[in-house]
């Protein structure tokens, strides 16, 4: 990868926001960080990896969305690096969830995925910024740095394809909110945790809520998403990046049935 570019190189790649203003750092006058993948072994990296720089303080991690509010609420980072693909609840709708509470706190996505759909919709989740794990430590910190400033941020290897600006574009534009768009947040968890192979009652349970009202919430999504079977529903989050694949168990005995 090529050196990261200077402030007054990055052009396109970083947006400075229409309003002034941010979390203003702690007492120590560092930048708190919350890290958050479901991969210990990442998370012990990345901590070693930013501790050594003084500006920067990792004030916790997190292995899935769920966890991530909890720490966001308790610690009240400036910044959380969050990764996209986690159980229970994915890094898209824990960023959503967490900008509609903690305003003042940035995410800065940290993934694997490049495609355009992911950038947009994580954008249009509320991420301030958006680096893909291939990425080296001088950028990561550049983009630590970045959100925190209250800019927008991408890695060199989105930005070099010339399409950052028109992220931000598509991302502010109501065309094209369609399919998992028109979903709720609670129909989002539902839809996820119905890829991950928990049955309705498991579902309820994890949410609690009545599984009357999970097979409300499903019905909704298979409605919006124009999915016949809960196999299509498995299906379409796996396209979208929603769950991986290690993580998507096949659905119980009994379960492709209810679904019809």
């Amino acid at each position: 990868m090529k050196e990261p570019a200077s402030s007054e190189e990055m052009g396109d790649r970083t947006r400075r926001p229409s309003e002034a203003g941010g979390w203003s750092r702690g007492s120590s006058g560092k930048i708190r960080v919350l890290i958050v993948d479901d991969h210990a072994v990442l998370r012990q990296a990345l901590r070693l990896l930013l501790e050594v720089h003084q500006e920067i303080e990792v004030v916790g991690d997190a292995s899935n969305g769920r966890e991530a509010m909890e720490a966001a609420e308790k610690l009240l980072p400036d910044v959380i690096l969050m990764d996209m693909v986690m159980p229970g609840l994915n890094g898209l709708e824990a960023t959503r969830q967490i900008r509609k509470r903690l305003p003042k706190t940035k995410v800065l996505i940290l993934t694997g995925y490049m495609e355009d759909e992911q950038i947009v919709a994580a954008l249009r989740a509320g991420a301030c910024g958006y680096i893909v794990k291939k990425s080296d430590a001088a950028e990561l910190i550049l983009g630590i740095q970045a959100v925190h400033r209250g800019n927008t941020y991408f890695s060199a290897s989105i930005s070099d394809a010339g399409t950052a600006g028109e992220y931000l574009l598509q991302a502010r534009s109501e065309e094209g909110r369609s399919g998992y768009g028109l979903l709720t947040s609670r129909e989002r968890e539902v839809l996820q945790l119905i890829a991950e192979g928990y049955s309705n009652q498991r579902i309820a349970h994890e949410l609690y809520i009545s599984v009357k009202t999970v097979e409300a919430h499903k019905a909704h999504i298979m409605s919006k998403l124009h999915a016949q079977t809960r196999t299509d529903l498995i299906r379409y989050a796996l396209q979208k990046g929603l769950v991986g694949i290690d993580v998507a168990p096949a659905p119980e005995p009994g379960e492709e049935r209810q679904a019809g």
